[in-house]
């Protein structure tokens, strides 16, 4: 009788320190998700400082291009409070899709306005904005870096509360919903080096 209220105990004991270490694993996971987004929230505020800087820098050359300058201007303003509404919930898909979008209409307005810089020779030969494109390339790809740690994290939560047993008790932690990946278009399309030839 003694033995097996003892074991018993023992399987109780066992059983619940297993589902504290899941609950820890998840807690772990999502902190470990959320931590890569501030890495990626960092180099997007980075490029979202430098890109009134880059529209200034071309107003002075590009004066018949107003509406293209406030497309930018208006697209980084979008994608900005769209990255803090993300950044207050990395793990809401509502928040990612969001963000996705407002980041794509940013991608299409940095697309134009290269275009039209390319009608500028004076303007892309400036000082200046040879420097701010540099700068916007290299936080591009720090963006793109951290963003496949942030989608490598997601990936290792979403696996984890989807396996067994953890499915189980995912719900009851507060984990039901999976995180979203964050997927945006590349944008070293946007930044390429304009192509010279002799």
């Amino acid at each position: 009788m003694d033995i097996t209220l003892i074991v018993i105990l023992v399987a109780v004991a066992l059983i619940i320190l297993y589902v504290i270490a899941i609950f820890n694993k998840l807690v772990t996971l999502k902190n470990r998700f959320k931590n890569a987004f501030a890495q990626i929230e960092v180099q997007l505020k980075r490029r979202y400082d430098l890109i009134p800087n880059l529209v200034e820098t071309a107003k002075g050359y590009i004066k018949h291009e107003r509406g293209t300058l406030e497309a930018v201007v208006e697209a980084r303003n979008a994608a900005a409070n769209m990255l803090s509404s993300a950044a207050a919930d990395p793990g809401n898909a509502g928040a990612m899709k969001d963000l996705i979008g407002a980041e794509g209409k940013l991608a299409g307005a940095l697309m134009n306005f290269n275009m039209v810089m390319e009608a500028y020779p004076d303007l892309k030969a400036s000082q200046n904005m040879m420097q701010l494109s540099e700068e916007l390339t290299s936080t591009e790809n720090k963006v793109s870096f951290a963003r496949q740690a942030f989608n490598d994290q997601v990936m290792a939560y979403n696996i984890y509360k989807q396996s067994f047993p953890p499915v189980f008790f995912t719900p009851m932690f507060g984990h039901a919903q999976d995180a979203t990946l964050l997927e945006f278009e590349d944008s070293e399309a946007i930044q390429a080096a304009p192509k010279v030839s002799f």
